[in-house]
C-alpha cells in the first residue's frame, strides 16, 4: 500500500524533479557505483514522513540509510522542498483562490523524544521533551506559514514571526482578520495586530468559547492534518533545518490534496475521475 495516493504524489514529483539540478546518470569513465535515482529517495523520504519510521528501517537494497540522509541534506541545501511548497500554494491560489480576508493562527505541541535544537519541556506532557508548531492558515485551512519552536514557548511571542511568514499574501491594512484563541488574549497581541493593520478576533480569557463559533476551527483541522504525518507528531529529528524540511514536505502534500479535491468539485476535464480519492 502506498504511503500517499499516487494521484497526489505524481504531480508533486513532476514539479520536484524539475527543481533538481541535472546530473550525469553514471560516471563518465564507467566506474563507481551508480547514483541512487532521486525518485527512489523521494518515495522513501515520503514513507519516513508518513510513517515516522527510522531511516535504517526504511533502507533496502536499492537505497541505504546513509544515502537517505545524504540526499536529504543535499536537497535541504538547495531549498527545493520549500520551493515545492511555494509552487503548490501558488497553484492553489491561481486555480481555487486563497481566502486571506480571514486567517487563523494557533500552536500545536507534539512529542520530541530524542531532544534536539527545537526540543523543550512540554507543559502538557509532564515536562517531557516536545516541540511546537505555530501555524497560520487561510479561511479554508491552507497552511500559509509555520514557525517551529520548543514546546515551552508561549503562543503570544510566536505570533509576530508566524505572521511574518505571510510575505506577499498580506492584504492592505484593515482587510485581514486574524482569529486567535484565548492564549493570545493580551495587550501585546493587540498592539502587534494594530501595528500590522490587522483586525483581531480573540477569545477572552476566563470564558469558554466553542471552536466552531468563529473561523478558528480551520487551523485546528490543519493541525490534525499535520499530525497525520507521524514524523511531525513524533519528531525524532534533532536539527531545525530537517524539521523545516519535513514541514514543507507535509504542507506541499496537504495543499495539493486540497487543490485536487476542490478542483474536482468545481471543474471538469477529460481525465477527471468519477470520484475524488
Amino acid at each position: 500500500m502506498p504511503a500517499v495516493q499516487s494521484c497526489f504524489i505524481e504531480p508533486l514529483w513532476d514539479q520536484f524533479s524539475d527543481l533538481l539540478p541535472r546530473r550525469e546518470v553514471q560516471h563518465r569513465l564507467g566506474c563507481h557505483r551508480p547514483r541512487v535515482p532521486d525518485r527512489v529517495v523521494f518515495d522513501t523520504l515520503l514513507q519516513a514522513l508518513v510513517f515516522g519510521a527510522a531511516y535504517w528501517r526504511l533502507a533496502g537494497p536499492r537505497c541505504s540509510a546513509s544515502t537517505l540522509r545524504r540526499r536529504r541534506d543535499e536537497w535541504m541545501a538547495l531549498g527545493v522542498m520549500a520551493q515545492l511548497e511555494a509552487l503548490a500554494r501558488t497553484a492553489y491560489d491561481r486555480i481555487i483562490g486563497l481566502q486571506l480576508e480571514d486567517i487563523a493562527v494557533d500552536g500545536c505541541i507534539t512529542k520530541a523524544p530524542c531532544g534536539g535544537e527545537l526540543a523543550g519541556p512540554s507543559p502538557v506532557d509532564r515536562a517531557k521533551q516536545g516541540t511546537k508548531r505555530s501555524v497560520v492558515v487561510d479561511g479554508q485551512g491552507i497552511p500559509l506559514g509555520i514557525v517551529p519552536a520548543a514546546a515551552n514557548a508561549h503562543d503570544s511571542p510566536l505570533l509576530a514571526p508566524t505572521l511574518d511568514t505571510l510575505g506577499d499574501h498580506c492584504l492592505a491594512p484593515g482587510e485581514m482578520t486574524v482569529h486567535l484563541d484565548r492564549g493570545y488574549d493580551s495587550g501585546k497581541t493587540r498592539r502587534e495586530l494594530d501595528g500590522r493593520g490587522m483586525r483581531g478576533c480573540i477569545s477572552r480569557r476566563g470564558t469558554t468559547t466553542s471552536v466552531r463559533s468563529s473561523n478558528r476551527w480551520v487551523v485546528e483541522r490543519t493541525n490534525s492534518w499535520h499530525n497525520a504525518f507521524k514524523k511531525l507528531a513524533w519528531c525524532t529529528e534533532r536539527r531545525t533545518a530537517v524539521v523545516k524540511f519535513y514541514l514543507a514536505f507535509a504542507n506541499a502534500i496537504i495543499i495539493v490534496r486540497r487543490l485536487m479535491r476542490e478542483a474536482w468539485k468545481r471543474y471538469r476535464w477529460d481525465t477527471r475521475p468519477r470520484r475524488c480519492p
